[in-house]
């Protein structure tokens, strides 16, 4: 039976093919790894660019206002974007949301899929799925934190400007969570996956890319941070979407901003380039016990893991 076809902003577009994992949901596209090629370098090259003049026009218009301290624009964007004050981590965060419509507009433009198809397997975004993993991860992560730190907690010395840190840290952490769980776990995995069968290319392959965008970092941290991609990109194979993965992105980040806020500072935890083996084992045990949780809570919440059986008409938008 010929796939239904439907246009999304005059764009027609095609449905994903019938009962495949998410990683796999481009494949129908009838393009194959050159335009998933084209796509992951026309999306990185569009994020550097536009997530980086946003940040920068933020920058200096927070500047020009007086909210960032500089005696000329270029210390102004070194301090922004270090988060020595909450307007330049707004900055910077609001400019990577940047991500989310990048993604959206290349699963569209390039691969000719209606975009709703890199929330989940279901095109549409699964919140009961997002709000439990956050409450699962916001138990755990802080049981691994605290156990980390041998049951005690560090004294608190807030930071200067700590009630807008807060402000910000809790408004625009989900924000940029979600954005790079939108294109690292969303449009890289599905665009690797676009031409492979195997999940654990798109699931590396993204993984491998997130850990190395974070910048300098020694090797612990250089693979916390890949784990934490492996892990992540593994609970949005299992679960058929992005839901679980954004909401441990979200509570990890919270739970790292805030501490700092409260014990040290954010600039610091922003400036942090090393870790010790010890930090990267309870780190990637605190993200592995989330990961089989959330895998459990969408078992429990019955959430489809595969494509439809039979074609989903995406509309006309």
């Amino acid at each position: 039976m010929a796939r239904r076809r439907s246009s999304v902003a005059g764009i027609e577009v095609s449905p994903p093919p019938p009962e495949v994992a998410y990683e796999r949901t481009l494949s129908a596209s009838g393009r194959g790894w050159p335009f998933a090629v084209f796509g992951i370098i026309l999306g990185i090259a569009t994020f550097v660019l536009l997530s980086g003049t946003v940040a920068q026009l933020l920058i200096l218009a927070f500047w020009k206002a007086g909210l960032i301290v500089g005696g000329t624009f270029a210390e102004a964007t070194r301090a922004g974007a270090a988060f020595t004050t909450p307007w330049g981590m707004l900055a910077v965060h609001l400019g990577l949301a940047m991500l989310i419509p990048i993604s959206l507009a290349l699963v569209l433009a390039v691969h000719r899929t209606a975009p709703g198809w890199l929330c989940s397997v279901r095109p549409l975004f699964r919140w009961p799925l997002l709000g439990w993993s956050m409450l699962a991860g916001l138990v755990l992560l802080n049981l691994t934190l605290w156990a980390s730190w041998g049951w005690s907690i560090p004294a608190i010395r807030p930071q200067e400007g700590l009630a807008g840190f807060l402000v910000v840290i809790l408004l625009t952490s989900p924000l940029q969570a979600a954005a790079e769980e939108f294109f690292f776990r969303g449009y890289l995995m599905q665009a690797l996956g676009s031409f492979v069968r195997t999940p654990w290319l798109p699931i590396a392959g993204s993984a491998l890319i997130f850990a190395a965008f974070h910048g300098t970092q020694n090797l612990p941290l250089f693979l916390d941070r890949f784990g934490f991609g492996l892990l992540a990109g593994f609970l949005v194979s299992r679960t058929g979407g992005l839901e679980a993965a954004i909401g441990l992105h979200i509570v990890n980040n919270i739970l790292a901003f805030s501490y700092a806020a409260l014990t040290s500072s954010v600039a610091q935890v922003k400036a942090v380039q090393q870790v010790g083996w010890i930090d990267l084992g309870w780190d990637l045990a605190g993200f592995a016990l989330c990961t089989v949780t959330a895998v459990l809570l969408a078992r429990r919440l019955r959430v489809a893991t595969r494509t439809p059986a039979s074609p989903v008409r995406s509309g006309s938008v």
